[in-house]
């Protein structure tokens, strides 16, 4: 690799460190290309990627980055898993290092908030945003399909619902 290539990863990792909304960084040793394959399958579906790179170059790209701290990590054969979605990298990484043991979590950074294995999985059990979103559509919705259901019931319910509501202003 020529100075030109390691300066255009340099360049390309820091972005990585600069967008993501989170960066967990992994040891990879034993992996199969199948079992590697699969993980950047996994990372597709929920819109993260997953990257290999040599620790000299992703340390020089971590200089003066928010996720900075995550440096101390890059040791041995490691592997970067991020994604814009604050929690979808984790979790992936999360669920495929419970299911497979050649996979080591060592930690990663959440903006400017460096983790830790246990606060990688603290993220993990986050809720996503398109579950968030979900809960707060469902929430939204409630009192909608309440009225819906009284005005769509049968007229004996609507006068009942009436009268109490006479009753109380009395």
């Amino acid at each position: 690799m020529d100075r030109a290539q390691k300066e255009k990863v340099v360049e390309e990792l820091g972005q990585i460190f600069e967008s993501s909304g989170v960066v967990v960084v992994a040891h990879y040793e034993g992996l199969t290309v199948a079992e590697m394959q699969d993980l950047r399958a996994q990372m597709r579906e929920v819109g993260g990627s997953v990257r290999v790179a040599k620790n000299r170059l992703a340390k020089i790209a971590l200089e003066g980055k928010p996720a900075a701290s995550i440096a101390q990590y890059l040791t041995g054969m490691t592997v970067l898993a991020y994604s814009e979605d604050p929690v979808a990298a984790a979790k992936v990484m999360d669920k495929f290092a419970k299911d497979n043991e050649k996979l080591k979590i060592l930690g990663g950074s959440m903006g400017e908030e460096a983790l830790d294995i246990a606060g990688v999985g603290r993220v993990a059990k986050m809720p996503s945003r398109e579950e968030l979103l979900a809960q707060i559509a469902s929430i939204l919705g409630a009192p909608a399909s309440s009225i819906a259901g009284a005005v769509g019931a049968p007229a004996s319910n609507i006068a009942s619902i009436l009268s109490t509501i006479e009753e109380k202003a009395a």
